[in-house]
């Protein structure tokens, strides 16, 4: 199967359900047997996460992508083994990181949810033209990549967090802020947001924020 096949949403959904890392193999970059190049969107995929990952308070190093030839059985054997015993000097998802277990997965579901979205994003803002490996770790260590990603993700990260506490209980913008970590003038600009796409209501009465 072409490494272009390993979707953004296998990757986070391997986290979401507790994998320790996540190790993804290609072929050589430019050596594309169907022609097609999707080893680069699997790599670009990758970094994509990896920032995710940053941000959720996790070692980016818990994902990691190799690309080598098919005879290649050898150095696969020991990629994977050398990655097997970093995983196991992290130690388990978010425990090793410190990291509350329970509002790591909240926050992990939440990303899940905007797979969709992020493909759409990827396609049209994110995408490198170059076809290099170097090409595509310059653009996503970049402020310009730092800035698109605030802009286009993390924003939309912590909306996907409030319409999931929505989802259980209406809340007033205190307690939003208080569960997503933020303070209430920033959980305010996403509450306009969202008001304005009419995916949330204010209910006067009960002072809180609900579904639309």
């Amino acid at each position: 199967m072409c490494s272009g096949r390993v979707d953004l949403e296998f990757i986070l959904r391997a986290f979401a359900n507790g994998q320790d890392g996540v190790f993804i193999g290609g072929c050589r970059l430019n050596e594309c047997n169907y022609i097609t190049h999707g080893n680069y969107d699997a790599l670009g995929n990758t970094l994509i996460v990896k920032k995710i990952l940053e941000h959720l308070g996790l070692n980016p190093d818990r994902l990691k992508i190799e690309f080598m030839n098919a005879s290649d059985g050898n150095l696969l054997a020991e990629v994977i083994n050398d990655f097997c015993s970093e995983i196991r000097e992290l130690g388990p998802l978010g425990q090793g990181e410190g990291l509350d277990i329970a509002d790591l997965k909240f926050k992990l579901e939440a990303v899940k949810r905007l797979v969709p979205y992020m493909r759409l994003v990827e396609r049209e803002r994110l995408r490198v033209p170059t076809k290099s490996k170097e090409a595509f770790e310059e653009f996503f260590a970049s402020q310009e990549a730092d800035k698109l990603f605030q802009e286009l993700i993390l924003d939309k990260m912590v909306i996907s967090q409030i319409m999931q506490l929505l989802k259980e209980k209406p809340l007033s913008t205190g307690d939003i802020a208080e569960k997503v970590g933020l303070n209430p003038s920033e959980v305010s600009k996403h509450m306009n947001t969202t008001s304005m796409h009419g995916l949330v209501r204010y209910d006067v009465d009960q002072k809180c924020f609900a579904l639309a």
